[in-house]
């Protein structure tokens, strides 16, 4: 399983992390998502994971990682 974080740091709320977690599980591969408000990083795990994929993902919910 290969894991991947990204910093989110625009996320402040409960409803942040619904979005971003909702795009990111949509995404192929994906077979986990968490997501830590306080430190802004989103963890993404799975197998076959493509990073421009999941950046997407996470512009689809309104965000950008950095």
């Amino acid at each position: 399983m290969t894991e991947i974080t990204y910093t989110v740091p625009d996320m402040s709320c409960g409803h942040c992390e619904h979005v971003v977690s909702s795009e990111l599980l949509a995404v192929a591969g994906v077979e986990d998502v968490s997501v830590d408000l306080e430190t802004k990083l989103v963890v993404v795990r799975g197998e076959g994971l493509d990073d421009s994929r999941l950046r997407s993902a996470i512009e689809d919910a309104g965000y950008e990682a950095e």
